[in-house]
């Protein structure tokens, strides 16, 4: 065990806060970017607030495409626009493109059926005060929905855990690129299961988190 520590413990804990680098990065700017095209498709709906067809099947089109396409093939799709946004196609700056685009519409349909959830009574007696259709959003709709909206965020994130693990396979590092690297090309599988455990233990330590956020959430 100690032989095992010595060798790949500095090689594993780099992994590790790499991914943890690639998950946060990747997860705040999906979150800004997934949370208003939720409310946008809320409002744009039939029967929204601010009902319009046309912005709606846009965005409504455009998700469900992004969401279509297998993380791994979106990689590889958008490697030139990855290019020019980022200026490298490897490591941990090379991939955070990517895994936006990948999980921001994902989020987006996320936060649409969180917010979905949410009583239109509640909202009614709110609009028939005359209060603006911007308070209701932030005030009413999303504090209503905020602990499905927290559960949703932890599928999501760890939706993205493991796509930070399929990116390793264009060297963007991580828990990924050393199971691959070491565990599958070089035919190491304590460092195989090593890294799976690692990440094992990160979704169960997330959705555990998620679930007690949501819970004293409601009760609130």
């Amino acid at each position: 065990m100690s032989t095992f520590i010595n060798e790949w413990g500095d090689i594993i804990w780099q992994g590790f806060l790499d991914t943890l680098k690639m998950t946060s990065i990747s997860l705040v700017i999906a979150i800004v970017i997934g949370l208003p095209l939720g409310i946008l498709l809320v409002l744009t709906r039939k029967g929204g607030e601010a009902e319009n067809k046309v912005v709606y099947t846009i965005l409504n089109t455009f998700i469900n495409i992004i969401r279509s396409i297998p993380f791994i093939i979106l990689l590889f799709f958008i490697l030139p626009v990855t290019k020019l946004v980022a200026q490298t196609t490897i490591g941990v700056q090379g991939v955070i493109f990517p895994l936006v685009v990948y999980t921001a519409p994902y989020i987006a349909r996320l936060m649409e059926s969180a917010l979905l959830e949410v009583d239109r009574g509640i909202v009614e007696a709110y609009q028939s005060m005359g209060i603006s259709t911007s308070k209701i959003i932030w005030n009413v709709i999303v504090r209503e929905a905020r602990a499905s909206i927290v559960l949703g965020l932890t599928i999501a994130t760890i939706g993205l855990i493991g796509a930070t693990a399929m990116a390793g396979l264009v060297g963007a590092g991580g828990l990924g690129d050393i199971a691959y690297q070491f565990g599958h090309l070089r035919f190491q599988p304590d460092v195989m299961y090593t890294t799976i455990i690692i990440l094992i233990i990160m979704v169960q330590g997330i959705q555990s988190l998620g679930n007690l956020l949501a819970r004293k959430l409601r009760k609130d």
